[in-house]
């Protein structure tokens, strides 16, 4: 019988958790702590027009007592305007295929839309048993909701009960001419919420395609940095984390380029 848990995810594109992240950014209020880690390959990039690049991201969401954190509403995860989201042509995978899938199944139906692999941990609270501590596989899906895009994060685990949770990130054009640009956004369901919840996650998200003839890519950035410099330092992302409590936590993780 499938159990559901919490998903503290962010991620990210979001998207957004790796529990003892090394290098990543590490924000701490009132005993919460989200560690938010985040990059890109390749690391050198033209100037002035746009190339495929692979996201990896990973962090976590603990107590500085180690006790469990209040459970997590919505996270929203923005991207540096200089990168870009592109989906179109891109085969999609509607929620309802991998809802109550295993991994296998969820790729067995929608693996023409796959964007994204990954690993998550989560501490799971089942009936008549103690906290347990577990692993499994993670996902990523293209997908749309009412002609917008999003991104699905399939997450499974098969012991010691088979786990499923699917988690939509909708994407929206931010707003303004700030240093960010496409927004990734995902409200956790309050009925994930009474059985644990994830401890980290490690994920991989990018994807090459052809569509009308030219090659695409999911994610693609350039290196804005200004002429006669050969790179740059820039706000990469920015991590906003919603709790059920009413403390938000926010992150922005700063990285650089190399202009090739």
């Amino acid at each position: 019988m499938q159990r559901r848990f919490a998903i503290p995810i962010a991620l990210l594109l979001a998207a957004l958790l790796g529990a003892g992240v090394a290098q990543g950014e590490l924000t701490q209020s009132n005993g919460l702590r989200v560690a938010f880690d985040g990059g890109f390959t390749p690391h050198a990039l033209p100037r002035y027009r746009p190339a495929p690049v692979t996201v990896h991201i990973a962090g976590s969401i603990g107590t500085a007592s180690g006790s469990p954190p209040p459970q997590l509403r919505r996270i929203a995860f923005a991207i540096n305007r200089h990168g870009r989201l592109f989906t179109r042509g891109l085969p999609t995978c509607p929620v309802g295929l991998l809802q109550s899938t295993t991994t296998r199944a969820a790729l067995a139906r929608c693996r023409a839309a796959l964007v994204g692999r990954g690993s998550f941990g989560a501490d799971v609270d089942f009936p008549t048993l103690s906290l347990i501590p577990v692993r499994g596989r993670l996902l990523a899906f293209n997908s749309r909701d009412g002609g917008r895009p999003e991104i699905l994060l399939h997450l499974y685990v098969s012991s010691p009960a088979q786990v499923t949770f699917v988690l939509p990130f909708k994407a929206t054009a931010g707003r303004g001419a700030g240093a960010f640009g496409t927004v990734l956004t995902a409200n956790i369901p309050k009925i994930a919420g009474d059985l644990g919840y994830v401890t980290e996650v490690n994920l991989k998200i990018g994807r090459r395609y052809s569509y009308q003839g030219r090659p695409r890519s999911l994610f693609s950035a350039s290196c804005a940095a200004p002429p006669g410099f050969p790179g740059a330092i820039f706000n990469f992302a920015k991590g906003s984390f919603y709790f059920a409590n009413g403390q938000q936590l926010t992150t922005t993780l700063t990285r650089d380029c190399r202009v090739r």
